[in-house]
Order: structure tokens, then sequence, then C-alpha cells
């Protein structure tokens, strides 16, 4: 199977990552997609960031319906701060009969050189490659395929700010995320 890994913080899930990775997995050679749920990006600050089980759980509740879609901890049992190569190596490493592809939106190119190991990535692995506001990047690279998707502009920190100070978050999350919000009280 060829499986595309987005990876994220999912600080929360929201319907952004949804459309994307269902046009990911619609619309491309992708059997399936699995969300790759990061305990703390080496580009990120961890203070701000949910606990990583409550992170994992509502994109399980998120994508529950969604045959091709998975959830994974893979990175919560790696050393932190965890890197995609190295992610990548271990899941090549357990699935031997998958091929995997990175997702990743537009954005990440301009900085994709830093990453580690980013030859390995883009020679053995590959990027699927979705637009962002903003961004017109220009890679030219075999294994680096644009997806054409909307462009989805829906900020995880609009939605943390919204349900801090009270406001709706309708339509923004799917109901079972935004009901395990709701009643676990997170981002007040």
């Amino acid at each position: 199977m060829k499986i595309g890994l987005f990876f994220g913080s999912f600080n929360p899930i929201h319907i952004g990552h949804l459309i994307i990775a269902n046009i990911m997995q619609d619309q491309t050679d992708l059997d399936e997609v699995w969300f790759v749920v990061s305990p703390q990006n080496p580009f990120k600050k961890q203070q701000s960031l949910l606990h990583e089980f409550d992170r994992l759980r509502m994109v399980e509740l998120a994508i529950a319906d969604h045959f091709h879609f998975r959830a994974t901890d893979v990175e919560f049992h790696m050393p932190r701060p965890s890197y995609t190569i190295d992610t990548l190596t271990l899941l090549s490493e357990k699935f031997p009969n998958h091929t995997f592809k990175l997702i990743v939106g537009g954005d990440n190119l301009t900085h994709f050189h830093k990453w580690k190991n980013h030859e390995v990535i883009l020679a053995e692995y590959g990027l699927y490659v979705y637009p962002r506001p903003g961004e017109n990047p220009s890679f030219d690279h075999p294994n680096v395929h644009f997806v054409e998707a909307p462009l989805m502009d829906i900020s995880a920190t609009f939605i943390r700010n919204a349900v801090k100070t009270g406001h709706s978050v309708k339509y923004l999350l799917p109901d079972a995320v935004e009901g395990y919000i709701m009643d676990r009280k997170l981002f007040v």
C-alpha cells in the first residue's frame, strides 16, 4: 500500500486538516493517509501544546468514520524532538510492504532544505504538496508532486483563542472534537 503521512501537532485537528487529507487520499494514488501526531515539532514551541494523548484522541475522534484514515502515535515512543526522517525510517522498517510519502503544505518547501536528511526524504520517499495561502512554491524534483486542493487558511491558534474567549468553533471542528474540547475544558 502507498501511505501518505500527514505530520502535525493537531492542536487541535480541524476541518482544514481533514479536507486536505481527504483530497490527498481521493485524488492521488495514496491508498491511505496516516495522521502522525507529533509530540514536539523541532520548529515549534512546546508550551502551547495540549498533552499528546489529548491530541491523539481528538484525531481518532475526527477520523473515526473514514476507512482510509489512520492515527498513529509512533513519534510518542521516539527520542524528542523527533525528526521526520527518523519516523520515516522507523515506519519503513516496521511496515516493509508499504511505501510512504510525505504530505506537506507548500509553505514547508521554503525551509525544507533545513530538515534533517532532506535529500534522503526526497530521494527515498518524496513529497505530496498541497497549496497554502500566500505561497507559490517552485520546487523542481521528480519526487515532489503538487496536488490541486482548496486553499485552507484555518488556524488552530484562531480555534484555541475562540475556545478560550467563549466563542463558537462550530464548522471549524468535527462535532466529536468540539465535544471533547468542551467536555474537558481544553484551551480555556
